[in-house]
């Protein structure tokens, strides 16, 4: 099963390593990154505007050029 990044990743034909360095390039770590692309960040049930998730989430956002909603979980 593919995490939402994937996904929207695919629908972009952004590969994983042009998402790590996007994400890099945006001062995210890269094992951060690899968490963020597998997904690790959809158990959260729910996040804080201080929440290091969140702040990377919208680095993901801005790198697969969506919203940061379309990144949280349903």
């Amino acid at each position: 099963m593919s995490s939402t990044i994937q996904e929207l990743a695919s629908q972009k034909k952004m590969s994983f390593d042009e998402f790590i360095g996007e994400m890099r390039k945006r001062g995210c770590s890269e094992p951060t990154a690899i968490k963020l692309w597998n997904g690790a960040y959809e158990r959260f049930e729910k996040f804080s505007d201080n929440d290091v998730f969140l702040s990377n989430l919208r680095k993901a956002a801005d790198v697969l050029q969506v919203t940061t909603g379309m990144l949280l979980p349903q």
